[in-house]
């Protein structure tokens, strides 16, 4: 998604918000706006909560206690306050503050699954939501606190409190107490009725929020390194039989045959390639003639996540859920009109294993692309054009030696994150006695994505450095020309030794948000 591609819209039906409109509105500040659709859904689903209330049946989440106290009757006159107990008592998270694209990812995802109209929530405490989001007012967030079941209670419950005026939130780069902020922006908060502070913080929008980053900057990181591993393979003088259709239609995994066509398509016209196609190597490393085979895995891997964002975005994934009478198993407690099943749509496994899944992918990509990053610096292994570290005078000068180091320390992070997914901590009195880790797979889905963007980025600077070397009149193809200049637009050559820092920064940059990409199809388009 180029820049100009981005929605300054997003329109909330509760059944087709996408990854990239997430992004639209959690980056780039797009609108939002509820369908009418979404409205009378939400209405109607509210009027069958009241007929529940009104019928004094016992019935979870409505009237009464939560968890362990699941089987406490709560009075109908305490029914408000408990609403505002619950999200009260379940702001307890704990660590980092999440970022405001974090935070808004969050809010927006919560605002479709209550637009599904099964969360008995009042239109006009959704409306909040939107209008929040609209005035860029951002409720204080701990990121650490979920279980991923039931969904992501204490992140969700930091949210919710700003709803009621009490938290935190910032604003025009203040820092406020919730309903001080509200009033800023001349809103005004809710009083919880039955069922709405459930409604608010029952779901997995934490963690289907960041997964909606993720995906897209993965799939951006991704595409990067692709452009990566063509330059390497150019400057290394390697070669791209290994992309020819034929190998890749006698194994026709998909992403491996989209990083093939991608190398192919990055290296055409290059003469660098075919100036030593006569030459007496007969095959390349690993990490340049199993490049398709590696990289295709890992698009395979982030579009198995993705096929579960796009699900998970439009479900109804809070407890209870409310339905028309007679539509769902005539056992579920409730009314002539409404019937409340008390399920378990807020377990985020859906998403956790699938996240480890791909975080490992990512990780993987990270090692093949330090190991190219290697065959550039390494004397013992780099072609005889290059001088060691990519510098001249090399004793004297350590070049980009101590940028493999970084690639290093960030891919051994990558490994240590380890796969939350495979742990459960019982909790609740036992209630609750299987849990997803879901918050925390994202989050370290998330870390992973950041590191990842930065060892591609230094890859595509050595590679950008190691075609000063290249002999006179040769050219890079079009495609990695073009990221050669893109590179070089932030990054100049490395004539002498400098801090580098920044510059790994910026091409972190270029390689998470997508100005690698735009760099090639603006080129070769």
């Amino acid at each position: 998604m180029s820049e100009h591609d981005i929605p300054k819209t997003v329109v909330i039906d509760g059944e087709s918000l996408t990854p990239e409109e997430v992004v639209a509105v959690a980056r780039h500040d797009a609108r939002v706006e509820l369908a009418d659709e979404a409205y009378e859904k939400m209405q109607a689903s509210r009027e069958r909560v009241e007929s529940v209330i009104d019928s004094g049946e016992p019935v979870y989440g409505v009237n009464t206690g939560f968890g362990h106290l699941v089987e406490t009757h709560i009075e109908r006159d305490d029914i408000e306050k408990l609403q505002t107990n619950l999200v009260r008592s379940h702001a307890a998270g704990a660590g980092r503050e999440l970022t405001t694209e974090e935070v808004r990812s969050m809010m927006v995802s919560r605002v479709n699954t209550l637009a599904k109209g099964y969360s008995g929530i009042r239109p006009q405490v959704v409306e909040l939501l939107v209008e929040m989001l609209n005035a860029k007012l951002h409720p204080v967030v701990r990121s650490r606190g979920s279980l991923g079941a039931s969904g992501d209670l204490a992140p969700l419950a930091h949210m919710a409190l700003v709803l009621i005026g009490e938290g935190e939130a910032h604003y025009d780069g203040e820092r406020l107490a919730g309903g001080v902020a509200l009033a800023r922006v001349g809103l005004k908060p809710v009083t919880l009725a039955s069922k709405e502070g459930l409604a608010l913080i029952n779901g997995t929008q934490l963690t289907v929020g960041l997964t909606s980053l993720f995906v897209v900057d993965a799939e951006r990181i991704i595409d990067a390194a692709d452009a990566a591993g063509a330059l390497t393979t150019e400057v290394t003088m390697g070669t791209t039989a290994n992309c020819d259709p034929a190998i890749h239609e006698v194994r026709p995994h998909p992403g491996q045959q989209v990083s093939a066509a991608a190398i192919r398509r990055l290296t055409a016209g290059s003469t660098v390639l075919e100036s030593h196609k006569e030459c007496e190597r007969v095959q390349d490393a690993y990490s340049i003639r199993c490049l398709p085979q590696v990289h295709g895995a890992v698009r395979d891997a982030v579009e198995h996540l993705r096929e579960a964002v796009e699900i998970e975005l439009n479900s109804a994934t809070d407890n209870p859920l409310v339905f028309p009478a007679g539509s769902v198993d005539e056992r579920a407690p409730g009314t002539d009109v409404a019937a409340v099943i008390s399920a378990g749509n807020f377990h985020g496994e859906p998403l956790a294993l699938r996240l480890d899944y791909a975080a490992g992918a990512l990780s993987d990509l990270a090692a093949i692309s330090e190991r190219r990053t290697d065959r550039m610096l390494n004397p013992k292994v780099q072609e005889p054009h290059l001088p060691p570290f990519l510098t001249e005078h090399s004793g004297l000068r350590s070049g980009y030696m101590i940028a493999q180091y970084t690639a290093a320390a960030l891919l051994n992070e990558c490994r240590s994150l380890g796969r939350p997914s495979l742990d459960s901590t019982p909790v609740s009195g036992g209630q609750e006695d299987h849990v997803s880790m879901s918050g925390q797979s994202v989050l370290n889905a998330r870390t992973v994505a950041d590191n990842v963007a930065t060892i591609v980025g230094v890859e595509l600077l050595c590679g950008a450095q190691a075609a000063e070397f290249l002999p006179d009149g040769l050219a890079l193809g079009d495609g990695t020309g073009a990221v050669r200049d893109a590179i070089r637009e932030v990054v100049p050559p490395l004539d002498d030794d400098r801090q580098l820092d920044g510059e790994l920064e910026l091409a972190a940059e270029l390689v998470r948000f997508g100005a690698i990409r735009e760099a090639i199809e603006g080129t070769l388009d």
